[in-house]
């Protein structure tokens, strides 16, 4: 399998994954205070929402990647 078709599947799995989960969440650490033996910590939850357009364009480049992509030899 070329690199572009592995790109390719790669971007279609993306894309699916985008149209059913709709985004993501992660946590990070906004503050972190430290006194004496006391430590205090701020964790934010961010969420991240991926377009439909989106998803569906990973999924269209994806495929014209696989149809594609690989190219002709000789």
């Amino acid at each position: 399998m070329t690199p572009l078709k592995l790109l390719g599947a790669a971007l279609i799995a993306a894309g699916v994954l985008a149209l059913v989960y709709g985004g993501f969440s992660y946590t990070k650490n906004t503050h972190d205070v430290k006194l004496g033996p006391i430590e205090f910590s701020v964790k934010e939850k961010e969420s991240v929402n991926v377009p439909v357009w989106a998803g569906v364009a990973a999924i269209v480049g994806g495929a014209a990647l696989l149809l594609f992509g690989g190219g002709r030899k000789g």
